[in-house]
């Protein structure tokens, strides 16, 4: 079963920051381009936070909300849930269900290493799924069953 930190190497994307001075119009155009949920807020080289597509909605209903003067630093979210780099899964989709997150940033040795979404997470779930449907397929096909007979008595 796959790691997370093996899922963060396949994934190969690195890690999207920003500063908190960052506004939220900017952050989202940034986070269209590259076609992500999350943007992780760096300030002197120091993950402090994470602001997320959840964050917008609960953001934009706030009266007097300005997408173009709001900052990040104000709106984001400062308790950062975190995985060990080797946690399977099936501990991430444990953690990731039963804490109610789309995101999860993986750590190693004290760093962070890299961010798994919910959707990384269900396409590794499902691929392991695949892969053991596949193989049980194949241990018991039909020309087994073709070949087996029973020994009638006269």
């Amino acid at each position: 079963m796959k790691t997370a930190e093996q899922m963060v190497n396949e994934k190969n994307q690195e890690m999207v920051c920003t500063a908190p001075e960052t506004t939220v119009h900017d952050a989202l155009d940034k986070m269209l381009s590259v076609r992500i949920g999350a943007m992780l807020i760096k300030r002197d080289d120091k993950i402090i936070g994470i602001w997320t597509e959840r964050d917008l909605m609960r953001n934009v209903i706030a009266p007097g909300f300005d997408c173009k003067s709001a900052q990040l630093g104000d709106l984001m979210t400062t308790k950062l849930v975190t995985v060990p780099h080797d946690a399977t899964v099936y501990n991430l989709k444990d953690k990731l269900l039963g804490m109610r997150l789309r995101h999860l940033l993986v750590e190693k040795d004290g760093q962070y290493i890299g961010i798994l979404s919910i959707g990384d997470v269900i396409r590794a779930s499902l691929d392991a799924k695949d892969k053991e449907l596949t193989s049980l397929s194949a241990s018991v096909n039909w020309e087994y069953y073709e070949d087996w007979k029973w020994k009638k008595k006269h």
